[in-house]
């Protein structure tokens, strides 16, 4: 126990010292606030913490133009018209059903009883729309883990109404997989049994074979914490990988199955330089390369590749995957902690540290 609290006091001491690592070569210390010695991860044009964007993993400018209108007005056609302009293929509508959904929980948490009544109306007003029906569906998703715990009655109750929904909204847009993927979250939260879960994925796969989100969804699922074990995780993340077609990010997923599986306390330093996360990560660079570079998933890789390239040292790279991001905190690992922009910020600082310790500069990144 004494160790733990150790550990913990240390990341609390490194949290707040980290805008203040010192570039040296062959090493990284502590400076003063306001050394000139000191990294300045703003000399390299990165955001502020606090402008930091946390609700996106990446720019999508059609959706933030559409939910200022919403949230500023209360009208959801905007909303509407902007789903119904999105494929239904790919991946970029299943971000945007989530983005809305988020909003509409967010706006509830912090002002319960009034929050997302946009969300209420656009129901009401049109409830045969498919991108209503599947924004209400994945809210109830995102309100059952935002409001109570897994297990607990309430939580089961909201997942079994947001079932509901999702079977609803598929019947509205024949072919659509969002629904089903929204399911893939229910299934997680009530412990849908092995086979139901299998006939469930089943559909997915008919409709969106290679849907990186799809991927990501089901691993959950599987992985030790909830309803399978590391070695399941493991291996459906690589078959995915080894069956992906050129170009796809399914070549980052044994990356994702290394994270879910990481111990809470890492007590060996080499850890990160192991060779099964040097292989994870291997396959995250490789799909980030070949990957479009319109790819609505890529943010989501990169920002997990930054956390295991700080803390595998590979400093140069580690800030180049940053710069590709910067402004935007909204994706995994940094959603994993109450404060993402501060989480990425901690870890941004650490990168451009141990670069500059080892000759970087903002001229040498851009050149």
């Amino acid at each position: 126990m004494e160790i733990l609290w150790f550990l913990i006091a240390a990341l609390m001491l490194g949290a707040a010292l980290g805008p203040f690592l010192l570039r040296r070569r062959g090493g990284i210390r502590l400076a003063a606030p306001g050394s000139p010695d000191a990294a300045d991860p703003e000399e390299y044009g990165f955001v502020r913490q606090e402008a930091l964007d946390v609700r996106l993993p990446g720019p999508d400018q059609d959706l933030l133009d559409v939910l200022d209108v919403v949230q500023r007005t209360q009208d959801w056609r905007a909303a509407a018209q902007l789903l119904a302009g999105t494929p239904k293929e790919g991946e970029l509508r299943w971000q945007r059903v989530q983005s809305f959904a988020g909003a509409a929980s967010l706006e509830l948490a912090q002002r319960p009883g009034e929050g997302g009544r946009w969300l209420r109306a656009w129901r009401a007003d049109s409830p045969k729309d498919a991108g209503g029906a599947q924004v209400h569906a994945e809210f109830l998703v995102q309100q059952a883990w935002r409001s109570s715990a897994a297990g607990k009655d309430d939580f089961r109750i909201i997942l079994e109404e947001a079932r509901e929904l999702c079977a609803q909204a598929a019947l509205l847009a024949p072919g659509d997989p969002v629904p089903y993927l929204t399911e893939l979250s229910v299934a997680r939260g009530l412990g849908y049994p092995r086979p139901e879960f299998d006939r469930l994925w089943a559909k997915v796969l008919d409709r969106a074979p290679a849907h990186m989100g799809a991927h990501l969804v089901a691993l959950h699922y599987l992985s030790e914490k909830w309803h399978g074990s590391r070695a399941e995780a493991d291996t459906f993340a690589t078959h995915a990988a080894s069956r992906a077609p050129r170009g796809s990010l399914l070549a980052a997923l044994p990356l994702f199955s290394v994270h879910d599986h990481l111990p809470e306390v890492v007590m060996v330093s080499s850890f990160y330089q192991s060779a099964v996360v040097s292989r994870a990560v291997e396959g995250a660079l490789f799909a980030v390369h070949a990957a479009r570079p319109d790819d609505p998933m890529l943010p989501h890789v990169r920002h997990l590749l930054i956390l295991f390239l700080v803390r595998s040292e590979r400093w140069a790279e580690a800030v180049k995957q940053i710069a590709a991001v910067d402004g935007y905190v909204g994706a995994l690992p940094w959603t994993l902690n109450p404060d993402p922009a501060a989480d990425y910020t901690l870890h941004r600082n650490l990168a451009v540290a141990g670069y500059e310790a080892n000759g970087g500069s903002p001229a040498t990144l851009r050149g």
